[in-house]
């Protein structure tokens, strides 16, 4: 067991399975090669935390917040989130798929060239998310707040994109083949592209 607040803590090959880190507060924590698999969480918060070679399979957080953490060669593979909050946190090489994600607002995240085909991300807020090169082939993105979003030579081929806020969002350089959209995500693509819009 670890006290409610931790701070500026390195640990290393611990085994914490099935912990229940709910209410918990990390600082600038580094966890590397742990065990976090099942591992759960309410309301707990991760600040400035660094996650490499650990394996989070399994694991569930509700309302959990992971403020600019480093994700590096980290597994979420059968993960929850719900309503958590990533605003500002990096992933470098790690396992997002399969995973179940609830609304949150993930302001600000970089997931350059990240996997992510597939999944269900609707409501969440990717303002200004850094999506650069990430394959995002068929995933749900209804809802979402995509505003001012880097989608440089992202995979968009099959995305649901209906009831998305795309301003500001350099669609151009994305790939949109069999997207699906709305009337309002068609006309920012449009004028995006140069057209003029009439009614």
């Amino acid at each position: 067991m670890v006290d409610d607040v931790t701070e500026g803590v390195e640990l290393r090959d611990e085994d914490w399975y099935a912990e229940d880190l709910s209410g918990r507060t990390f600082r600038s924590c580094t966890f590397r090669d742990m065990d976090l698999t099942e591992s759960s969480s309410s309301g707990a918060t991760f600040e400035s935390c660094t996650f490499e070679n650990t394996r989070l399979n399994a694991s569930r957080h509700s309302g959990t917040a992971f403020v600019a953490c480093t994700f590096r060669r980290t597994s979420l593979f059968g993960a929850a989130l719900e309503g958590c909050k990533l605003d500002g946190s990096v992933f470098v090489d790690c396992t997002l798929r399969p995973l179940t994600v609830t609304g949150g607002r993930w302001r600000g995240v970089t997931m350059r060239g990240a996997r992510l085909a597939g999944l269900e991300l609707d409501g969440v807020s990717l303002v200004e998310a850094d999506l650069t090169e990430a394959d995002l082939t068929g995933t749900s993105l209804r809802r979402c707040d995509l505003s001012r979003a880097a989608l440089r030579g992202t995979s968009l081929a099959g995305a649901d994109l209906r009831g998305a806020t795309l301003d500001g969002t350099d669609l151009d350089r994305a790939s949109l083949r069999d997207a699906r959209m709305d009337l309002a995500g068609a006309v920012v693509l449009a004028e995006r592209l140069g057209a003029v819009v009439e009614a």
